[in-house]
């Protein structure tokens, strides 16, 4: 399905702003995440990835802020957002592994739904042009991350530890992005994950 053989209304406004707000309320949580691992990992060259990543975390912030704007509105309350789900899930991590595990999942997560939702036929031109700019930044955080995760644990002596984890924080966060779907198809019709087919028969 394309954009112009799309037969369904658009999603709403106020469904826009909600899920825009989720975005927004994510990355401010993944910075303030990275702001709080920095402070553990001295190494001089961790600080200036974590300083070029958060620096980008804010950025993402400001122009899901922006894009809520020029839809008219302002940011929403997100009590519940992804991040607060997952450490409800989780617990928090007490290791810097452990932590780097988590926000390489987080990442990839960020990588993927921003990629699908910008593929959807269902996507507006303005907001499409904001997630391929914010995918590209993704797809940086996930290797540095990863490569630095994998030099610790190789350090350290627990390179199949930090992959078990991993396989673990997987299983439960697939869960929780499960019921993020079903929370933003209440939104929207139909969430932006779904196929176009899938979501033209939820939206219509």
């Amino acid at each position: 399905m394309t954009a112009s053989s799309t037969t369904t209304a658009a999603p709403s406004t106020e469904g826009l702003i909600k899920l825009f707000s989720f975005y927004r309320d994510a990355e401010i949580r993944g910075a303030s995440l990275l702001m709080k691992m920095m402070q553990r990992e001295k190494d001089p060259e961790a600080q200036v990835l974590f300083t070029r990543h958060i620096s980008d975390e804010m950025r993402h912030a400001w122009l899901w802020t922006k894009r809520i704007r020029q839809l008219g509105g302002l940011p929403v309350p997100v009590p519940d957002g992804y991040q607060r789900r997952l450490g409800k899930a989780l617990g928090i991590p007490t290791s810097i592994l452990d932590l780097f595990a988590l926000t390489v999942l987080v990442e990839e997560r960020s990588e993927r739904r921003y990629s699908e939702h910008s593929a959807s036929a269902y996507c507006d031109d303005e907001t499409r042009a904001v997630l391929d700019e914010l995918t590209k930044d993704e797809k940086w955080h996930i290797s540095w991350m990863e490569e630095w995760m994998l030099r610790l644990s190789r350090q350290h002596g627990g390179e199949d530890k930090v992959r078990a984890q991993m396989a673990h924080y997987r299983t439960v966060e697939q869960e929780i992005f499960e019921a993020f779907k079903e929370e933003e198809r209440t939104w929207l019709g139909f969430s932006f994950s779904d196929s176009d087919e899938s979501a033209a028969v939820a939206a219509g």
